[in-house]
């Protein structure tokens, strides 16, 4: 067998799986027996012609191996024990870690790579890989992080605490109150897309007239937190909408496909603020005022957005104007520069759309736009909850590293608590590390 110890030691031993006895191993119970076999059949301390290969065939072992048992018998006083016991088989491989620690990360990117770097055959490298000794690890580019920005992170995270809150148990808000809006891009096709064929099945081509210039189609997405009652029935999806960026041009000539004259439907390929402005002004506010709950109107409303250029500013006129008609109180905030990781959108909700959309096929911007509307329909409610409370954790986690954005995605096990009953609305963070934050905040 393989074993191997904990991956913090520095040494790990691996025995080749190509070094495996051929012959089998006799325990010392058998070795007895066979023993016994040979001085029953015994005459005047001596075997006769013919009986070891009798007695090899009898237990279906080699002649050579009868011999030996009879010879150690006569030996060691009629001892045939195995004198292999706790040192048998291959002898493993020592494989020290630390010679994998001092090599470079940019030559650690395959097991090929890998092997050459630190002279181990790569086969042992994978058997290090399966048994946890060694790690698959992702990375992904991040927002470069100023100290200014991890300032405002600090500062954004403090605001999201309930005040009354923050002296003895601190607890975020619940972020009812919260839209998050941002845009995201949908292509038309994926470059590379992975399927699962029956070995007789015939491989699917797929085409295009030039794979860097795919049709695509930005998105503009509003969302706020769904509400649930006591019983656990929803009462409000927090889904306000998802608006495409697309425009009706004539077409200019005939083809295949349609007449001249027939409306089309072109993206928008440059979004400047004007565009932007309308779609917040004509799209998102009616859509707020039309889908939020009649009971919170009289509660201020924040509409989240990233520090785009091409957004509303917060001073425009003609959006308070808008934004505070028939009773209502909203309002723009930022979330701070460089910091996708403390928008829900950004957080989770953008891939869990998009990996719906790119389940159905779209081969025209129409079809793309109506499979991107129904993927935001279709999005389970709960999991949309479930991104919220990950963005409270998120905040604990900038709160530990101080603004910084290295730090690991935390779990909770959010279906496991939801079945049984215990899922938070609001996450509760450390009292001492609200306080750490506030003090590290004053001394800068």
């Amino acid at each position: 067998m393989e074993t191997y110890p904990n991956a913090d030691s520095p040494i790990v031993n691996v025995t080749p799986p190509n070094q495996r006895s051929r012959w089998k191993n006799l325990s010392n119970d058998e070795c007895r027996s066979i023993y016994s076999t040979l001085l029953e059949k015994s005459y005047c301390g001596g075997l006769t012609k013919g009986m070891i290969a009798k007695v090899a065939l009898e237990f279906s072992i080699s002649s050579r191996t009868v011999t030996r048992i009879w010879k150690q018998g006569k030996d060691n006083e009629h001892n045939t024990n195995n004198r292999k016991a706790g040192n048998n088989g291959a002898k493993r491989i020592q494989v020290d870690l630390t010679r994998i620690r001092e090599i470079p990360l940019n030559q650690r990117t395959t097991l090929r790579n890998m092997a050459h770097s630190a002279n181990i055959s790569k086969s042992t490298l994978f058997r290090l890989v399966k048994s946890g000794a060694l790690k698959i690890h992702s990375n992904a580019l991040k927002p470069f992080l100023k100290e200014e920005h991890k300032r405002a992170r600090l500062k954004f995270c403090l605001s999201m605490l309930n005040e009354s809150t923050i002296p003895d148990d601190p607890t975020f808000q619940g972020l009812h109150n919260i839209v998050h809006i941002d845009e995201k891009w949908f292509y038309l096709k994926k470059r590379s897309k992975t399927y699962y064929l029956l070995p007789n099945e015939e491989e699917t081509s797929r085409t295009c007239v030039n794979k860097n210039y795919i049709e695509k189609v930005m998105f503009l997405v509003a969302l706020a937190r769904p509400r649930f009652d006591a019983q656990g029935n929803e009462t409000f999806s927090g889904k306000i909408g998802v608006f495409p960026f697309v425009t009706k041009v004539p077409a200019r000539r005939n083809s295949v496909n349609r007449v001249v004259g027939t409306l089309e439907t072109k993206p928008i390929t440059s979004i400047t603020r004007d565009i932007m402005r309308s779609y917040v002004l004509e799209k998102v506010l009616p859509a707020i005022k039309m889908k939020w709950p009649r009971e919170d109107i009289n509660f201020p409303i924040f509409i989240q957005q990233d520090n785009a250029r091409v957004h509303i500013r917060s001073d425009d006129q003609e959006f308070r104007q808008i934004a505070t008609a028939d009773g209502f109180d909203i309002r723009l905030m930022c979330q701070p520069a460089n910091s996708p990781d403390l928008n829900v959108l950004d957080l989770g909700f953008f891939n869990g759309i998009q990996s719906l959309q790119e389940k159905m096929c779209s081969r025209t911007v129409d079809e793309l736009v109506t499979a991107v509307e129904t993927s935001f329909e279709t999005f389970p409610n709960v999991k949309s909850n479930h991104i919220f409370l990950t963005l409270q954790n998120t905040m604990i986690e900038i709160m530990k590293v101080k603004g910084c954005n290295k730090y690991q995605p935390p779990h909770m096990k959010k279906v496991v608590l939801e079945h049984r009953g215990q899922l938070p609305i609001q996450m509760k963070c450390d009292h001492e590390l609200v306080q750490e934050v506030i003090h590290y905040l004053s001394e800068m």
